[in-house]
């Protein structure tokens, strides 16, 4: 006998197709028709009426992408600085995380909600003291500082998802620990980063992902031809009169595409870190 079709089911199934509708058009076909722009020809790209498909595939756009700039050297320097950074925010975010949920203060949750909070306030409004900032560092055009600045801005999430997995560990581990002779330092990385390693492995993804994408302290920290990212990089392919799409679209595919890889090859342990976070935090 089959079950009735009820107001649930149907609403249910309506948003199910709203999202799906949402995610195709909004992230995976503006993703494909990049990705056929970048083997387009210029004739292709501006031909009237528009051609969706290619009617002759070429790699010159790949070739310009490496010709017109130095890419490799703007990709190599974007994986150093987001692995500084990344390194950087989870050893920092994991003494902090584990420092707060060890800790017995009152409003713990309101801290850590003004901790988080930080993160909404618009870059740009602190531009300029940043800057200064590194510049008195001397640490202008330079991997360091650029990881520091990208370090500060991720740490709050960072603080914000690792402390509600320190919170699910019981203390008890720890005493026991400390009665065998253990310090509190060889019982945090010995016994509670294991234990919380899935946590770990996710942030230190969505870490990596957004030192990946920093734009605005890359173009102003970084100047320098031979310290730029591929986020700034991507952007002098263009002139004053000249907007080569075709390369600006290969140049994105090579951005993008590394990202992708990196999370459809992870994405079991991605989604096990943070469901085991909304379980047991």
């Amino acid at each position: 006998m089959k079950k009735p079709i009820t107001i649930k089911k149907i609403i249910v199934t309506i948003l199910y197709i709203f999202f799906f509708v949402f995610f195709v058009g909004t992230i995976v076909f503006p993703f494909f028709w990049q990705f056929l722009n970048s083997f387009k020809t210029q004739r292709d790209l501006f031909s009237i009426p528009l051609n969706f498909w290619p009617t002759e595939f070429t790699l010159d756009n790949y070739r310009e992408v490496f010709s017109k700039q130095p890419f490799l050297d703007y990709i190599i320097n974007s994986f150093v600085i987001a692995g500084i950074s990344t390194i950087f925010s989870i050893v920092i975010g994991a003494m902090a995380s584990y420092s707060i949920s060890r800790t017995r203060i009152k409003f713990k949750k309101i801290y850590l909600l003004i901790l988080l909070s930080i993160t909404l306030l618009p870059p740009i409004t602190i531009v300029n003291p940043v800057y200064m900032l590194i510049k008195n560092l001397n640490l202008l055009n330079t991997f360091w500082g650029l990881a520091l600045v990208n370090t500060i801005l991720t740490l709050p999430t960072s603080v914000w998802f690792l402390s509600g997995f320190f919170e699910t560990i019981p203390v008890e581990l720890e005493e026991s620990a400390m009665i065998d002779g253990a310090t509190v330092f060889q019982s945090f990385y010995k016994i509670i980063i294991p234990l919380v390693s899935p946590a770990v492995f996710t942030v230190s993804i969505l870490v990596f992902i957004a030192s990946w994408n920093q734009y605005l302290f890359a173009q102003i920290l970084n100047p320098l031809r031979i310290r730029r990212t591929i986020t700034v990089g991507i952007t002098l392919y263009q002139t004053d009169h000249v907007i080569p799409w075709g390369t600006l679209s290969a140049a994105s595919i090579i951005v993008t595409v590394p990202l992708i890889i990196l999370v459809l090859i992870l994405q079991k342990k991605i989604i096990s870190g943070l469901l085991d976070g909304g379980v047991k935090g």
